[in-house]
């Protein structure tokens, strides 16, 4: 039971301590409606709207006015994570739709052009519509992955969409329209049968896009029905989100802020652990007011936040920028959670950083540190076989190799297993290595 000093501690901090804002967002029609563009010359505003007609835009007023640094630009970190730039398309690519564009071709063919060049950007990486789709009485459950034997992740329909998009997002193929590189569950009654033939299954992840621009409502009527006893195999809940960087107000100023704390509290009263799997790319998206706030709302309800991201050029590839965001974290009671290298898909050659430079980077940053932050484990690859950990470069026998261990597989027994690849200082991607010691495969190929 709270004593009466913490309860009125807590009262203060989740009070409205900030006026209403309304929620106003761009996206790629309305680029030319930013004024802040127009320090930018006309050929920087044209690459814009070429990249924007591939990968998903989509920018709100707050991240504008709060987050950027407009004397910066284009250099800015949050300026990078949120506009498109030139070098997110690959030159050849970037050619024939700035060539459309200049031409004005008909609505069908610049269309079909967008959609081969999106294809050839690996929509869908680590196999997610191939081989994390579960069935369930013979056919597929939409809406739902289930890739590692504890953990379900479940993609409502309302909730496939983000207060704004970042440029690296390896979902970029959740919001470009096209129904066929979209996952998305229309209800939840499907999850729900799906955890009753599935009694292993102990955490739910609900994702998207970001299940928090769904209104309180409509959320609770996902997960409601998992705090019924028939579901007590599902001890943890998590929901992954941008909001507490791209739209704080939902959790301290929003019509249905206070209702949505409440749904919080409800989930733990349940017994169920509530774990906010917050993304961060850069300390800056925890400077402004109202997003401490919105931190200390949260934390008031009992909720635990962890804390993700990737390692990206132009944003983040500098040790001092990670140290400062994890330190950051912990002040405000955040856990430190994940350092990811970039996925193979959309921009990634934009964003990509060498493998072994991303372990020169985490362990450089995990050395200016005290251990209570280092709780962020990586640099970590989410692979088609499981999420493959950097544990560092060593020589082994006269031969330089890559220490890696894998955190989490398809199969639970590869779970922990450390394996070795060839020394590689250009490969980015797991599928770039080659294993070590003369092997002709490594582990996980061979089973």
């Amino acid at each position: 039971m709270k004593t009466l000093d913490s309860a009125v501690a807590i009262h203060e901090i989740t009070q409205h301590t900030a006026t209403p804002e309304r929620f106003r967002v761009y996206t790629a029609r309305q680029l030319d409606q930013i004024p802040q563009l127009r320090q930018l010359s006309e050929q920087q505003r044209f690459d814009m709207r070429v990249v924007a007609s591939v990968l998903p835009f989509r920018v709100n007023q707050y991240v504008i006015d709060q987050l950027i640094d407009w004397s910066a630009v284009p250099e800015d970190p949050i300026f990078q994570l949120t506009f498109p730039q030139r070098g997110m398309l690959a030159p050849e690519h970037f050619e024939r739709v700035a060539r459309a564009l200049r031409e004005e071709w008909p609505a069908a063919e610049f269309n079909a052009l967008v959609a081969e060049v999106r294809h050839a950007l690996n929509p869908h990486p680590a196999g997610q519509l191939e081989h994390n789709i579960p069935q369930l009485d013979g056919e597929r459950v939409e809406g739902i992955q289930h890739k590692y034997r504890e953990t379900v992740l479940f993609f409502p329909s309302s909730g496939q969409v983000c207060h704004s998009y970042c440029t690296f997002c390896f979902r970029w193929a959740q919001f470009v329209g096209d129904k066929d590189l979209r996952i998305a569950a229309r209800e939840s009654s499907r999850l729900c049968d799906y955890l009753r033939a599935h009694p292993q299954v102990t955490d739910v992840l609900i994702t998207g896009g970001d299940p928090l621009v769904m209104k309180t409502r409509n959320l609770r009527a996902c997960i409601e029905p998992l705090l019924a006893p028939e579901f007590d195999h599902v001890r943890t809940i998590r929901i992954g989100t941008k909001a507490l960087t791209f739209w704080p107000q939902r959790f301290v100023t929003d019509e249905d802020a206070d209702d949505l704390l409440a749904l919080f509290e409800e989930i733990q009263a349940a017994g169920k652990h509530l774990a906010i799997m917050a993304h961060y790319n850069h300390w800056r998206e925890l400077e402004p007011t109202i997003a401490r706030q919105a931190i200390a709302r949260l934390r008031a309800t009992g909720a635990q936040i962890r804390a993700q991201g990737p390692l990206l050029a132009h944003i983040n590839d500098d040790p001092g920028v990670w140290a400062r965001l994890w330190q950051t974290q912990v002040e405000l009671g955040i856990i430190p959670y994940y350092m990811f290298v970039e996925r193979d898909t959309g921009a990634r050659h934009y964003f990509e950083v060498p493998l072994v430079r991303a372990w020169e980077i985490y362990r450089e940053a995990i050395q200016r540190v005290s251990g209570i932050a280092r709780t962020a484990r990586g640099p970590s690859m989410s692979s088609d076989p499981g999420k493959v950990e950097i544990q560092g470069v060593t020589e082994i026998n006269g031969e330089k190799v890559l220490a890696l261990r894998m955190i989490q597989g398809r199969d639970a027994d590869w779970v922990q297993r450390p394996f070795f690849a060839r020394y590689d200082e250009q490969a980015t991607w797991l599928n770039h290595l080659k294993p070590a010691f003369g092997e002709e495969r490594f582990f996980y190929e061979e089973e």
